[in-house]
Order: C-alpha cells, then structure tokens, then sequence
C-alpha cells in the first residue's frame, strides 16, 4: 500500500543572539514564522496533502508549527503527537519513528529541525534537499510497510517553500 510522508521543518524561530539567556529548546516561532507555516500548510491543504497523523519534536519551535499546520489541515492539535527523540537525536531518530508506525496511518506528518530534517530526507529518497524554515517534503513509499522504510525508500514527489529571501 502507498504511503505518504510529510517531512516539515519547523519556521522561523526567535534568534538566539537576540536573548543570550534563551536556551535553544525553548526558542519561540517569530510572527514571521506563523505566517510562513501557516502559508505552506494552506498550500498544503489547498492540493489535497492530509496527514493521518502528525508527530512533532518537543522544541517550542516545532510543536507550535506542528500546531499551525494542524489548524491549517483542519487536525485536532489534541491529537499531535510529541516526540522527544526528534529533537537532537539525528536522521535515525526520524528513521526510528518513522519505523515504529503503525500500519493503519498511511499519511503522517513530520514536525523537526535541521540539519537532521534535511539529512533524513536525504537519507529516504537520494536527493540533496537542505530545507528551509516552514518547508515540507512530500515523499511518496510503494509497497513496504513502515518498519521495512530505509534508504531509498522514497520519492520525493513535492517540495514546498515559503522563503523568500
């Protein structure tokens, strides 16, 4: 059975120089931030990308990206999931989770951070792609289930920015 996986990493997110007492985790999404995931998750919804399921990391940043976008989609924030794993833990944590799925979820949503986002997107379909902030991959899998996903698994079939610089 196909599935589709939303690869997203998370949107603009406060600058660390600007508050030397901010620690990483905690960073907030800018105004600027909202509006781009808001922007991407609208373009998202507009060509028919729903998620089944959404699982986010647990930095600030992402999970309220994760949050836009599940406004966007019309998906209950209630029911993002939070993964720890996803923050600092590198493309096999993204592999982890992807392989832990279950089968009943055919499209499900990745909420992270760079450089791990980008390397695991590398990692599934052999394509350069270093993301930017609010952007999403749209990777297609034929045919496996979630625990065979591994290298090469995908094609990338959509990749959506909002950068404008």
């Amino acid at each position: 059975m196909k599935k589709t996986l939303y690869i997203v990493r998370h949107a603009t997110a406060e600058d660390l120089g600007n508050s030397p007492m901010l620690q990483d985790f905690g960073r907030e999404l800018t105004s600027r931030g909202i509006i781009e995931a808001a922007r991407i998750a609208k373009t998202l919804a507009e060509q028919k990308h729903i998620p089944t399921l959404i699982i986010s990391s647990e930095a600030h940043r992402a999970k309220d990206t994760a949050k836009v976008f599940a406004e966007q989609l019309e998906y209950n924030t209630d029911n993002i999931i939070l993964d720890s794993t996803l923050y600092g833990g590198g493309a096999r944590a993204y592999l982890a989770c992807v392989n832990a799925l279950p089968e009943e979820q055919t499209n499900v949503m990745l909420v992270g951070h760079n450089p791990d986002i980008s390397f695991f997107v590398e990692y599934l379909c052999k394509e350069n792609c270093l993301m930017d902030t609010a952007s999403v991959c749209v990777l297609e899998l034929e045919s496996l289930t979630w625990a065979e996903v591994s290298s090469k698994a995908g094609k990338l079939k959509v990749y959506l920015s909002d950068n404008k610089s």
